[in-house]
């Protein structure tokens, strides 16, 4: 049974376009890639419930218990955990009011034709950002990147680097950030302000995109005593391991298994676990590798 409380796929569903994902030398959109995994889950027998929430877990010996949002109990002997991140926020007056209307988390397909001949500016230096701006460079006017850093070359992939630099509709704007967002109904202009000279300027938009990344969404994982990393991140196989020696309370003769936690049949895999790789194939094979982990658990303990 998979639990998801938004639509299948998580931050990839929303990508315009995933490129460097095995097997689609074209590149697929994310929500089409996701749409496919969940008939292929289904065809496997997998059940999933959407628009469903977990909110509180229970792990007594032998059993794994997830409470949803509706009171509905879950019992199995096995769980994992692939709740990812939570989208970062620029903190700004107006943020929240202004949500849907001109201001999105991260970049979705469907917004890309509503922004044709429009300028639209994308905040974040990571791939998300830098393919989501190649995607609407077709369809908008002019694309502007908003970042934080002095260069693009160390959070992105060199493809895309070299792919935003050709492309003469995406303008780049380094050490800038936003400082305040303007509009009653929907968003009408944004405050930029150079970092490094202090200089301030309004720019007249109605589209905003922010690929800022994210924060684990493991609030849960506190009261249940799952381990976490300083970042929020869930801790698992063998980075619970000090100086070769289990993590306290560990009641099994044997080491974690890979994708593990520090509660034994308690596994997670993709963004939310610490040191993953946040890519879209990396997730997916960490996936697969917590399943093979769960068969050895529930045939072995």
């Amino acid at each position: 049974m998979v639990i998801e409380r938004a639509a299948v796929g998580g931050q990839a569903g929303t990508s315009p376009k995933i490129e460097n994902y095995l097997g689609f030398p074209d590149g697929i959109g994310g929500a089409e890639l996701a749409e496919r995994a969940r008939e292929q889950a289904v065809r496997f027998g997998a059940e999933i419930l959407l628009h469903r929430e977990g909110v509180r877990g229970e792990f007594p010996p032998g059993r794994r218990i997830g409470w949803l949002a509706d009171g509905t109990k879950i019992v199995a002997r096995a769980c994992v955990c692939a709740t990812g991140v939570d989208y970062n926020r620029l903190n700004l007056p107006n943020e929240e009011r202004l949500l849907g209307a001109g201001v999105f988390y991260g970049a979705g397909a469907s917004e890309a034709s509503l922004c044709e001949n429009a300028h639209l500016f994308i905040v974040g230096g990571g791939n998300s950002s830098g393919q989501a701006a190649l995607f609407f460079a077709r369809y908008a006017a002019k694309v502007t990147l908003v970042v934080r850093g002095d260069s693009l070359k160390s959070t992105l992939s060199a493809y895309l680097v070299d792919r935003l630099q050709a492309e003469p509709k995406i303008e780049v704007l380094y050490r800038t950030e936003i400082t305040a967002l303007h509009g009653d109904r929907v968003l009408s202009a944004i405050t930029l302000r150079n970092t490094r000279t202090g200089k301030e300027w309004v720019a007249q938009t109605g589209w905003l995109f922010l690929c800022l990344g994210g924060v684990p969404h493991t609030e849960w994982a506190i009261d249940v005593g799952v381990s976490r990393d300083e970042q929020g991140y869930l801790v698992t196989g063998p980075d619970l391991l000090t100086a070769g020696r289990r993590p306290d309370g560990w009641p099994l003769d044997r080491d974690p298994y890979h994708m593990e936690t520090n509660i034994p049949g308690v596994f997670a895999a993709g963004d939310v676990r610490h040191g993953s790789v946040k890519r879209c194939a990396s997730a997916v094979g960490e996936g697969a590798m917590a399943v093979t982990s769960v068969h050895r658990y529930l045939s072995k303990g």
